[in-house]
């Protein structure tokens, strides 16, 4: 924990266009195969997201903002009136999927943004690469480097779900399906499931004295790849020795009949390990840490990509003897849909500027990442 105090001072966030209802995703993101998908009723039933947003123009079905364009608006929500564009010294932006290989997200942020000359990290990864931006930014103003900075993340994945991108569905999936939930987290199951967004805070080192703010008091990222094999991942081929091989290493005649480039979950790691390792196990270690215990928080601000998660999660927290009242629970899931390293940006945004905190509530947030098994868990005080 830091001696400089560090505070979230504006948040922001960006859903572009209007809300996509289910009945309508299909029509957006195209039909895959001479008929409509038969699973998406199933999946959507599981992870109970009613809304969510998409970069496609609804008129024209073309794409009408890059994975940049979408975190330079949330940017630009989060400083408001009150932040100049000039005062970022220091902006830190994460995505799991950027626009392009090179230059780095943050880079074509700055640039989107027009802002002077200023210091730019990108982090990359899944869900847990928001929060890895959110550190930067947080020991780069704690550290005494700039004043203030700015954490944004965003994704743009319906460039990954449009119809070309997928195989049709077997029949003897959906029967599969109806039997066994965790079997939609495959390629059906992202398609229907991820969505487009951008959040965005501000972090300064003075607290603002006429309105609340988010005192930061600690970000832990934990990686627990030295024992678990890749989960979800993108770009390459998972082997049965369970490593990784890119898309570098192979012909594009290969790369492109093996679907390197689509999203890719292994169903039966995750549905077996996701919550143990990011709840059960790492819990306890936070508890010794910084001697927290679960009555302190007000308000558990969980990331978890389906409502199929969240009585599993429930009983972890339960395990490691750290349970919350789902009472105490804040998502916004069913209207905003998962948008991976932006999610906990975006659900933050909505209770920050929900009128219900007060002074002195503790807000614990854990954003979990099948990527490689990672989590994140953070703890913020409003002042």
């Amino acid at each position: 924990m830091s001696e400089n105090s560090v505070y979230i001072t504006h948040t922001g966030s960006f859903l572009p266009n209007e809300p996509v209802a289910n009945d309508d995703m299909e029509a957006l993101l195209g039909q895959v195969g001479a008929r409509a998908s038969r699973s998406r009723k199933i999946i959507l039933r599981s992870n109970q997201i009613k809304t969510r947003y998409y970069a496609i123009d609804p008129v024209t079905g073309k794409h009408n903002y890059t994975n940049a364009q979408l975190c330079a608006e949330a940017v630009k929500q989060a400083l408001g009136d009150e932040v100049p564009l000039g005062a970022i010294t220091c902006l830190a932006a994460a995505t799991s999927i950027a626009d392009q290989l090179m230059p780095g997200h943050a880079a074509m942020v700055h640039g989107e943004l027009g802002n002077p000359p200023c210091e730019v990290a990108t982090t990359s990864g899944v869900c847990v690469s928001g929060m890895t931006a959110l550190k930067y930014a947080y020991l780069s103003v704690a550290a005494g480097v700039h004043c203030s900075a700015v954490a944004a993340a965003s994704e743009a994945a319906s460039y990954t779900m449009k119809a070309d991108n997928f195989s049709p569905e077997l029949e003897q999936r959906i029967a599969e399906l109806e039997a066994n939930p965790e079997i939609a987290f495959e390629k059906d199951f992202l398609r229907w499931m991820l969505s487009d967004g951008a959040g965005a805070m501000v972090l300064q080192r003075e607290k603002p004295a006429d309105q609340l703010a988010l005192k930061i008091e600690w970000i832990d990222v934990l990686s627990y790849a030295n024992e678990m094999t890749a989960c979800m991942y993108a770009g390459a081929r998972k082997e049965h020795s369970g490593e990784l091989t890119g898309w570098q290493a192979v012909e594009r005649t290969e790369a492109a009949a093996d679907s390197f480039m689509s999203v890719k979950q292994d169903v039966k790691q995750l549905n077996e390990h996701i919550m143990p390792y990011t709840a059960e196990k790492t819990l306890p270690k936070l508890r010794d840490k910084y001697g927290m215990t679960p009555e302190q928080v007000d308000y558990f601000l969980p990331h978890y990509s389906s409502h199929y998660f969240r009585e599993r999660l429930d009983q972890c927290m339960q395990n490691a003897d750290f349970a919350i009242d789902q009472s105490r629970w804040f998502t916004n899931l069913p209207e905003k849909g998962n948008t991976g390293a932006a999610s906990i940006y975006i659900m933050i945004d909505d209770l920050f500027k929900s009128g219900q905190l007060k002074r002195g509530e503790k807000l614990l947030c854990y954003i979990p990442e099948s990527g490689r098994f990672s989590v994140s868990y953070m703890l913020l005080e409003v002042v």
